[in-house]
């Protein structure tokens, strides 16, 4: 798809100006030309195994023949290393880019050029297990069940820390949207969002978070990246290279972040909160004549139906659960809101009002500015920086169709309603009623055992696939973890550091 010399101007990506085309329809005589225009050196194939991180094969290029076997052919890895449901006997994986997602590496002095790779067998067919390849699994399934395309966008948190300059000290727990000098990185995470547009992430904003606290003669200061809603193939691919260039910038700026979901007893955890909308015929499908449509509510039941399991993916390390606890700002009951940041699907505004406000604020405007589709949302909060991010967004696609399959949906979704404080001592009926998340990764894995037929029909999630997550889990032997740390706050800090950069 060709762009108009005006959203070229205002596209960062590189490939996009130079290439004059939107990305999705990038070629390989595409990639090709950008690589021979700007002198790019080396070409880097990047990939997430089964551990959830981005791995890298660097290739340097020497000449044309070999650039478009490279790029026509992909290159072999050792899909035992990568996956330990793999057979060594049978290991050969190859790994093929996908040219959408190639953008210039901003790190390196070499011209580099980064693109996200798939997984295919030695038959020439996509690879059950990879990743990438369930989410993609996933959503042809739901669009084809449905008719309904599912977007998606995360909400990225996490802390930067580095020795303390005792100049503006950070406020404890006050660090919601402060600006320098009071936060100190905030440099750091405009550099980010930077970058991250320029590799074609499509970013809503960032601002700084609660959590600031001092430590140890250490500063500590929360901060969070929210994108654009996009086909959720691309909301995963976008948080995988966000975390890449947030810890690429940390090092090179000789700090530290990291996305753990808890970093100290007593403060702010940092969550992965993912908004979803479904889109038909290109328009919103979340909000039918000013308010939430079924289809919205039938989504919200069917992963609340299923949320006990998707913390398999979305909270995958023991210190997950130093997070969900009550009073925390962060979901511990299976229930869902509007704008009630304890439940675990919380309904965001989402401009459905008619009001007047640009012109109150702006009184030379004339009228009120065209407020085009609803962004409308709804917003799933369990989930953490542990978390695996293809498997997390597969697991909602599966949770939305079977919420939009399943019988009495509608009676469910009005059933787990709560417009009120749950945790207000009037209402303690209300929330005992309620069922309520896992404690542990232990418990997270049962939960996936009993209800794990769910994601594996249609084979979206290949048996070995949840068979592993359920392994991984229950390794942590961490079932009365909380009982045992209960009031030892050292050795939760202990557990918060072993856990710091896992993910």
């Amino acid at each position: 798809m060709y762009l108009s010399d005006q959203e070229i101007r205002l596209n960062p990506n590189e490939l996009v100006q130079h290439l004059k085309k939107a990305s999705n329809s990038f070629t390989r005589k595409d990639i090709i030309k950008f690589i021979e225009d700007k002198g790019i050196k080396m070409l880097n194939f990047r990939y997430v195994a089964e551990d959830g991180k981005l791995k890298v094969l660097n290739f340097v290029i020497s000449s044309r023949e070999h650039l478009e076997m490279v790029l026509s052919t992909g290159e072999r890895v050792d899909g035992s290393s990568l996956f330990s449901y793999i057979e060594a006997g049978m290991s050969d994986l190859y790994v093929v880019p996908r040219y959408k997602t190639a953008f210039v590496n901003p790190f390196t002095e070499i011209p580099s050029l980064e693109i996200l790779c798939s997984f295919y067998t030695a038959k020439g067919t996509p690879y059950e297990g990879a990743p990438e390849y369930v989410l993609k699994k996933a959503h042809n399934q739901f669009k084809k069940d449905t008719g309904y395309t599912f977007k998606a966008l995360g909400e990225l948190e996490y802390y930067v820390n580095s020795r303390s300059d005792k100049l503006y000290p950070l406020i404890d727990q006050k660090g919601y949207h402060q600006s320098q000098p009071f936060a100190k990185f905030e440099e750091l995470r405009v550099e980010a969002l930077h970058l991250l547009a320029k590799a074609g992430c499509k970013i809503k904003y960032g601002h700084s978070e609660v959590g600031s606290f001092t430590s140890g003669g250490e500063d500590f200061e929360q901060h969070e990246i929210e994108f654009l809603p996009v086909d959720v193939e691309d909301a995963a691919d976008q948080l995988v290279i966000a975390k890449w260039i947030l810890r690429m910038l940390s090092y090179k700026h000789n700090v530290e972040v990291s996305f753990a979901p808890k970093i100290t007893v007593g403060k702010a955890g940092s969550g992965l909160h993912i908004h979803m909308m479904l889109e038909k015929d290109r328009r919103n499908a979340m909000v039918s004549d000013g308010h939430l449509s079924d289809v919205a509510h039938k989504l919200i039941a069917g992963i609340l139906d299923l949320s006990s399991a998707l913390t398999a993916f979305g909270n995958t390390i023991p210190v997950s659960y130093l997070r969900l606890v009550p009073h925390q700002e962060a979901p511990t009951s299976i229930c869902w809101g509007d704008r009630n940041r304890s439940a675990l699907i919380r309904v965001p505004l989402g401009w459905r009002g008619g009001s007047q406000m640009t012109i109150d604020a702006n009184p030379a405007e004339q009228s009120e500015p065209e407020p085009g589709d609803s962004k409308q949302t709804v917003e799933f909060r369990a989930p953490d920086g542990s978390a695996d991010i293809y498997k997390l967004l597969a697991g909602l696609v599966v949770g939305a169709g079977h919420g939009i399959q399943m019988k009495d949906s509608l009676k469910l979704a009005e059933k787990l309603y709560i417009n009120v404080n749950i945790f207000d001592k009037e209402n303690k009926s209300r929330l005992d009623s309620l069922d309520k998340l896992p404690g542990s990764c232990w418990e997270s894995a049962d939960s996936l055992e009993k209800l794990r037929a769910n994601f594996e029909k249609n084979n979206v999630f290949p048996p070995e696939v949840i068979d592993n997550s359920i392994q991984v889990l229950r390794s942590y032997e961490d079932e009365d973890l909380s009982e045992r740390l209960y009031g030892k706050d050292e050795e939760i800090n202990l557990l918060v550091v072993k856990y710091l950069h896992i993910m």
